[in-house]
């Protein structure tokens, strides 16, 4: 970890010449990404690594009038990453279901500079749907359950991952770990 003065921060307050670091901890519906996200943020801190987490579905929860084109999630990124560069944070773990090179794009318009890597959770369908089940018990569980095969569909067929790690039948602090290490961040 590079250590550096306050005069030696640029106006992000990120320190000259170090470019931020976004790992996307990527996958299905119920594949564990805010759960593995949060695993990793505590082996981070327990590490003393200076980093933020985002869940990036949490940035787009609104109901917008009709016809709005806004991608609110990707502003509030946007904004929330540059309160935490301004703070001095360059690395970030970023949970995001990444589609397609259009969705990684829109992270690095969110977060200037970066060096993305990708990883992709993996689990059985069956299992991420009952993950799902589980944790959606509202008017739209069955929607939800049915767009993890969909999603998962999508991720196979476009294979934005940077590499990928099963997280079924393992501990939670095990798949983080694994994720950090091959992301070079442990």
């Amino acid at each position: 970890m590079t250590t550096t003065t306050t005069a030696s921060r640029s106006t992000s307050g990120i320190p000259k010449g170090i470019e931020p670091r976004v790992l996307v901890i990527s996958g299905s519906m119920g594949s564990g990404k805010t759960t593995i996200m949060a695993e990793a943020s505590d082996i981070l801190t327990a590490s003393g690594i200076v980093h933020a987490a985002i869940d990036a579905d949490l940035l787009g929860i609104v109901h917008l009038p009709e016809n709005s084109s806004v991608d609110l999630a990707l502003q509030n990124l946007a904004a929330v990453w540059a309160n935490y560069a301004a703070a001095g944070v360059t690395r970030l773990l970023l949970a995001a279901a990444v589609e397609s090179a259009a969705d990684r794009d829109a992270v690095l318009r969110a977060i200037p500079g970066a060096r993305i890597t990708i990883c992709r959770l993996r689990a059985g369908v069956s299992t991420m749907q009952e993950r799902v089940r589980q944790r959606e018990p509202g008017m739209l569980q069955q929607k939800l359950v049915h767009r993890v095969a969909e999603l998962e569909a999508i991720l196979d067929s476009t294979g934005m991952a940077d590499f990928s790690v099963a997280n079924e039948d393992r501990l939670v602090t095990e798949v983080a770990r694994e994720i950090l290490v091959r992301a070079g961040w442990l």
